[in-house]
């Protein structure tokens, strides 16, 4: 009985040491040494001072700014709040919502049809990304906004469009702090 408890302790304090630790540092060397920009949450720094990451989305509210997805998670885009609202599409607090944001956006671009990604949030509330058809129905308010011709804010639209991974999976998709960047520089 000796043995097999000496053992089992043994063996417990092997696997910590081996799983709990060893692992954990190579797999964060590795990381750090082949993947550092992912590995570190791919950070965009301005002027020397961090404003965002790649990876969560972030509200821009201005009239001169490109709008993300609306964000379910907390108090919008809050990382330690990520998921969605877990309303199904027949819940009338979500229909309310998206109602509501449908109305004032067609009244921002009368005659246009709004894509569903501007009144609907993502799965996990912090999708950094729009489509390219989000970003385009922008395009009237942040030009006039701006006072930017439109075929300026497509050709920064169409530099900031991701496309498929592998010309094959997903969708296309914008990173909208990159592109609100890219329009801060322009100015």
């Amino acid at each position: 009985m000796k043995k097999q408890l000496m053992t089992a302790f043994l063996m417990t304090i092997a696997t910590t040491v081996l799983l709990g630790i060893l692992y954990p540092l190579a797999v964060t060397a590795l990381s750090q040494i082949f993947f550092r920009d992912q590995a570190n949450g791919q950070l965009i720094p301005k002027d020397g001072h961090l404003v965002g990451s790649r990876l969560i989305g972030q509200v821009f509210t201005g009239p001169g700014y490109f709008h993300s997805r609306p964000s379910a998670a907390g108090d919008g885009y809050d990382a330690t709040a990520s998921g969605g609202s877990n309303f199904g599409p027949t819940n009338q607090k979500l229909i309310d919502r998206v109602n509501g944001d449908t109305s004032r956006l067609q009244a921002e671009n009368p005659n246009t049809p709004v894509p569903v990604d501007l009144v609907t949030a993502s799965g996990s509330g912090l999708d950094p990304e729009i489509s390219p058809a989000a970003a385009e129905f922008q395009i009237p308010r942040v030009a006039r906004e701006r006072r930017m011709s439109e075929d300026k804010l497509k050709q920064l639209i169409a530099a900031h469009t991701r496309g498929r991974w592998l010309g094959l999976l997903g969708e296309p998709g914008v990173r909208v702090l990159e592109l609100n960047l890219a329009l801060d520089a322009e100015k």
